[in-house]
């Protein structure tokens, strides 16, 4: 038997997002998304669900990364700031790196922090009054200059393409003189 969804009533919109970020911090990313996917079929373009079920999404990377990273970075490339695309696509790089470290996957854990790194950058250079990106670039660029996995990754073959496996140029805006549209 098939249920049909209940719509949200629109005065309510806000009043679930608060319910979507209390269950992120609770730790029950499942519930912040499913409550996420309710405010977005009646206000499709809401900035904060959109954030909210991003970072969801990325919570669960720990055990499931490999379905969830291309979502995650779906969801982010909806945002309308450039800024928080950039952001949120670093954020969801460097979890998808730490969620390969779990896995001891050093070259694509590697190669994930390399991203996450750049797209901090970029992140910083459009707001540079910003500590996040300047935060989470300290992080990767510490976790790159210190893990064993991910310096053993770097000395390997530094020949090897980077090859992310999901197309993430598509998903966030070109660097500025990339020479890319």
């Amino acid at each position: 038997m098939r249920y049909q969804m209940k719509q949200l009533p629109k005065d309510q919109v806000e009043a679930a997002w608060g319910m979507a970020e209390k269950y992120r911090d609770l730790n029950q990313p499942d519930e912040a998304e499913s409550i996420c996917h309710d405010i977005l079929d009646v206000v499709p373009n809401h900035q904060g669900a959109l954030r909210t079920l991003g970072l969801s999404l990325t919570d669960r990377f720990p055990h499931r990364w490999t379905e969830l990273h291309k979502q995650a970075l779906s969801v982010f490339s909806r945002l309308e700031s450039q800024y928080e695309r950039v952001y949120y696509a670093g954020v969801a790089w460097e979890r998808r790196g730490r969620a390969q470290l779990e896995e001891v996957t050093g070259r694509g854990a590697y190669d994930a922090f390399t991203e996450a790194v750049e797209l901090f950058q970029r992140a910083s250079e459009l707001a540079p009054d910003r500590a996040e990106p300047v935060l989470r670039y300290n992080r990767c660029a510490r976790a790159l200059s210190t893990h064993p996995v991910l310096l053993a990754a770097a000395e390997r073959d530094s020949a090897e393409a980077f090859d992310p496996g999901d197309g993430p140029h598509s998903v966030y805006p070109p660097a500025r003189g990339s020479g890319a549209p």
